[in-house]
C-alpha cells in the first residue's frame, strides 16, 4: 500500500520504500510511478490510463520521500525548481566513522561513469561542482548520523562525497569498501517545495523507518 504524505490537485508526494524504483528500470520490477498511477485511478475511479509526472528521483537502494506532479503544468514549473536548486532537499545518513567537524560544507567535482553507473571525484576540468551542507546529529559505535541538505543533486552525490573522505555509508553495496548486507544508511528525509500553482512553501517530512541500519539511532529523528 502507497504511502501517502501529502496530495492536492497538483502534487502527489509519497515515501519510497528502499530498493523500489522511482520509475520502469531493466529489471522490471514494480515502480513507484506506476503505483502512484494505479493510487491515483483507484481513489479519483478514473477512466483510461493516468498520468503523473516525474520530477525527480531517488538511487533505487534509498527511501524516503518523493514527489510526483498532477499536472503538466506543475510538472514544468517543478522541473525549473530543480533546475534552480529551489526544491529543496534533505537527508539522514549514517556514516561508517566519525567526522573531524560536526558541521561542515563538503564540495566536489564529480563525473559519472554512464557506462557502469559509478560516480568519482575528478577535476574542474572534467567534472560538475557538487555541494552539500552537513551537520552532525550524534554518534554511536563508531558511526555517525548526519543531516544533509543538498545544494545539487549529483548522480550518487552524497555517498560518493563522503565516501571519498573515508566516511563511507553504512551498507553501501557500491562504494563502501567492506560494505555489510542489509538496506543503505540513506534516506529522503525532508522536500521544501514552491508550490507550483499557489506559489506557498509546501514542507514534506518523513522519519525513517524502524529497521536496520537506522534503530541504533531511532530517538534521534525529528521529521515528524
Amino acid at each position: 500500500m502507497m504511502n501517502v504524505l501529502y496530495e492536492d490537485n497538483h502534487l502527489l508526494v509519497v515515501e519510497k520504500p528502499a530498493n523500489v524504483p522511482v520509475c520502469e528500470d531493466d529489471s522490471r520490477d514494480d515502480d513507484l510511478l506506476s503505483m502512484g498511477k494505479r493510487y491515483i485511478k483507484k481513489k479519483y475511479d478514473k477512466p483510461g490510463n493516468v498520468w503523473l509526472g516525474l520530477v525527480h528521483r531517488l538511487d533505487r537502494p534509498v527511501g524516503g520521500v518523493v514527489v510526483f506532479a498532477r499536472t503538466s503544468k506543475a510538472a514544468s514549473r517543478l522541473a525549473e525548481s530543480v533546475r534552480t536548486h529551489q526544491l529543496g532537499k534533505e537527508y539522514y545518513a549514517i556514516l561508517d566513522g566519525i567526522p573531524e567537524q560536526k558541521q561542515g560544507t563538503l564540495t566536489d567535482w564529480l563525473r559519472k561513469d554512464e557506462r557502469t553507473n559509478t560516480t568519482r571525484v575528478t577535476d574542474e576540468a572534467h567534472g560538475k561542482k557538487s555541494v552539500l551542507h552537513y551537520q552532525v546529529i550524534a554518534v554511536r559505535q563508531n558511526r555517525t548520523l548526519v543531516r544533509i541538505r543538498l545544494e545539487t543533486g549529483r548522480s550518487h552525490q552524497i555517498r560518493v562525497q563522503f565516501a571519498s573522505r573515508g566516511l563511507p555509508l553504512v551498507n553501501d553495496q557500491r562504494y563502501h569498501p567492506h560494505p555489510a548486507r542489509g538496506p543503505i544508511a540513506l534516506y529522503a528525509c525532508r522536500l521544501t517545495i514552491v508550490h507550483p500553482v499557489t506559489r506557498q512553501t509546501v514542507i514534506v517530512s518523513h522519519n525513517p523507518p524502524a529497521c536496520d541500519p537506522w534503530l541504533t539511532f531511532e530517538d534521534c529523528y525529528d521529521c515528524e
